[in-house]
């Protein structure tokens, strides 16, 4: 069975570009699927591992218009005859293969203040083509599945639940490295972790407030580290604090506990359905719970063991090489049914 996957967000930061590589990376592995890679980007280059990439040297947004908004041209005439293409969540172009999309959220339909118009415009645009032309789609939760149900003309038995991987080297730091990587990013000794980003969505006004008490080191605003530093950072917190307002899948609060850190995550979207029963849960939107559920976890060791321990457990049930499994299955149904 020869595949299709556009990998072109693969060169970003943040989920997609994590869901991206990883996933591909499993697929590859796969004896039964010959796969073929898309790569689109006017001003950086790819340099994974992957065999078989198809490089063009154009800008995305002109590939928005070429394959969402013209459609006259299919993703044949770049990567060649395919079985089955895997679109990204920018673009959706025509294809004679039977098509399979991922959906991590929709955010940017269900909340579109918290996006830029531009971006409203392109998703809008896009899930009109999806709910048209798509075989299947994989959302990466069954909170992504009920959203998309909810927004879209999308029928249940088109959407397959394909939860997100926990990589390997998510794992807790010895003391000696983490001991070490403190004194190079002069951390406190003991801090409560949160995880930046753009907008209101992560809730870190409420978090800051609510950790008033506690040195509080928040990713990709006061510290930023590599991938490969990821696992040394969660390692060296006392607890994450991932209370945000909303999320397709929510990877760190997995990330976290693979690394043995405690984890206070929100009550809502798809939270619960991953952290499941291995987190502390709170209402995002009231300070005075996440600031109870921190004090608690700062404070009692047994809490603390309890959450180290089911957290653990709980990061073990997610894999990438699980996660390709069950997207190699969803391939094989499309074409078993040719």
């Amino acid at each position: 069975m020869k595949v299709g996957f556009d990998i072109s967000q693969i060169i970003y930061k943040g989920g997609v570009s994590n869901y991206t590589k990883n996933l591909t990376e499993e697929l590859q592995k796969n004896e039964d699927l010959q796969m073929v890679y898309f790569f689109s980007s006017l001003r950086k280059r790819y340099h994974g591992d992957l065999k078989n990439v198809k490089k063009f040297k154009l800008p995305p947004s002109l590939f928005e218009v070429l394959f969402n908004r013209l459609r006259n041209v299919p993703i044949e005439k770049f990567i060649g005859d395919i079985d089955v293409f895997h679109s990204s969540d920018w673009v959706q172009p025509p294809s004679r293969a039977k098509n399979v999309t991922s959906y991590h959220d929709v955010i940017p339909i269900k909340f579109p203040d918290w996006s830029d118009p531009k971006i409203v415009a392109v998703h809008k645009r896009r899930l009109r083509i999806v709910e048209k032309e798509i075989d299947k789609v994989i959302a990466v939760s069954h909170s992504t599945k009920k959203d998309l149900l909810s927004v879209s003309a999308l029928k249940p038995e088109q959407i397959e639940v394909v939860y997100e991987g926990v990589s390997g080297n998510f794992k807790r730091g010895t003391e000696k490295q983490i001991a070490q990587f403190k004194k190079k990013y002069k951390l406190p000794e003991k801090f409560v972790l949160a995880i930046g980003g753009i907008g209101k969505r992560k809730n870190l006004e409420r978090i800051k407030n609510a950790s008033k008490d506690f040195d509080l080191v928040i990713s990709l605003k006061d510290l930023q580290v590599d991938d490969e530093e990821l696992p040394l950072l969660y390692s060296s917190a006392e607890a994450l604090v991932y209370a945000s307002l909303y999320e397709g899948f929510g990877l760190p609060v997995l990330e976290a506990m693979a690394c043995g850190t405690p984890v206070i995550t929100s009550n809502v979207s798809s939270m619960p359905e991953i952290a499941g029963g291995a987190a502390i849960l709170v209402n995002p939107e009231k300070t005075d719970e996440i600031k109870r559920a921190l004090g608690n976890v700062m404070n009692d060791q047994d809490l603390r063991n309890e959450l180290i321990e089911k957290g653990e457990k709980r990061a073990k049930e997610f894999s990438w090489k699980k996660a390709a499994k069950e997207t190699a299955n969803v391939y094989e149904s499309l074409v078993s049914k040719k």
